[in-house]
């Protein structure tokens, strides 16, 4: 590895730099990015029990779930709006939406770049190896013909150089702007179900349905037991 990276010249420095930035975020961004950091499990259904109960929507817990993850914090955008109309709530959860998907994409348009660029290096540095190898041979003429085919295949190692490193920056940046994809959807869809749990109108039917239920089974044992009581001074 060594031996190649000496016969691709000084054009071999800047992709060795940024191979060595490519592998820094990738590590960052599979860190940052963990499923468990960005979306806690069952954090949605919990924060839907507060609403339901009543409780824990207080300035302080709201602000415990601000901090928690990216995802405690487009619900606790939700909670701040929860006495706002819901278009009102639709429009913050977007902007809030909006800045989380920024944060999460992080570092990714300089991996893209690095993916771009890093063909380019390479083929430059093959340029240059090429006129160096060339410039020899007006000095001193063809010479070997191996030697001349070692000058040529010490240019192409920038070139391979340069794909080695951009097709691994590639496929990483299309893999994390996929992930963070799934990740706001997914957000959004809490966020979608936090929204119906403070609506009125869908906490409205439950309740009357409970409070409904009760007089009305009460009411059918209450027959039951009374036509059972007629039945029987009938029997005597």
């Amino acid at each position: 590895m060594l031996e190649l990276v000496k016969a691709g010249g000084w054009p071999m420095l800047p992709l060795l730099l940024l191979s060595a930035v490519a592998l820094a975020i990738i590590v960052e961004r599979f860190w940052t990015l963990r499923r468990s950091q960005v979306l806690p499990p069952g954090l949605g259904r919990e924060v839907r029990d507060w609403v339901g109960r009543g409780s824990q929507l207080d300035p302080a817990h709201i602000e415990s779930l601000r901090g928690n993850s990216p995802l405690g914090t487009l619900l606790a955008s939700v909670l701040d709006m929860r006495h706002h109309p819901r278009e009102e709530m639709r429009e913050r959860v977007e902007d809030v939406g909006r800045h989380l998907a920024h944060r999460m994409e992080r570092y990714l348009n300089a991996l893209g770049t690095i993916a771009g660029i890093g063909p380019l290096l390479g083929l430059f540095g093959t340029v240059v190896g090429m006129i160096q190898m060339f410039l020899g041979i007006m000095d001193v003429g063809v010479g070997d013909v191996n030697e001349l085919a070692g000058g040529i295949g010490k240019a192409l190692v920038c070139a391979a150089a340069g794909m080695v490193v951009a097709v691994p920056a590639l496929m990483f940046h299309r893999y994390f702007r996929g992930r963070i994809d799934g990740y706001i959807v997914e957000m959004e869809h809490e966020a979608i179900a936090l929204m119906d749990a403070l609506d009125p109108r869908n906490r409205r039917p439950a309740a009357a349905a409970a409070a409904a239920g009760a007089p009305v089974q009460g009411g059918a044992h209450a027959g039951h037991t009374g036509h059972g009581a007629a039945a029987r001074p009938a029997e005597a």
